[in-house]
């Protein structure tokens, strides 16, 4: 893996922007869930939990998506 250095401001939670980004990859499948659970540091089982809060789904469908299927 290629390494990557970002400065951001001490205000800014690291973990979050790590997740962020980790979260669009996975979602445009560029890395896989360990791959972004391993850019962030957390296991894949905490990535997979976390990653729907950052509008990613699981599943391969948007959030609108399933929020569309449930209201039918």
């Amino acid at each position: 893996m290629k390494t990557l250095t970002i400065k951001i401001p001490d205000s800014v939670n690291e973990l979050d922007v790590k997740m962020q980004l980790a979260a669009h990859l996975f979602e445009k499948g560029i890395m896989s869930s360990g791959q972004a659970a391993d850019l962030v540091g957390i296991t894949k089982r905490d990535f997979l939990e976390n990653v729907g809060k950052y509008g990613v789904s699981i599943f391969g469908e948007s959030i609108e998506d399933l929020d569309s299927l449930i209201n039918e």
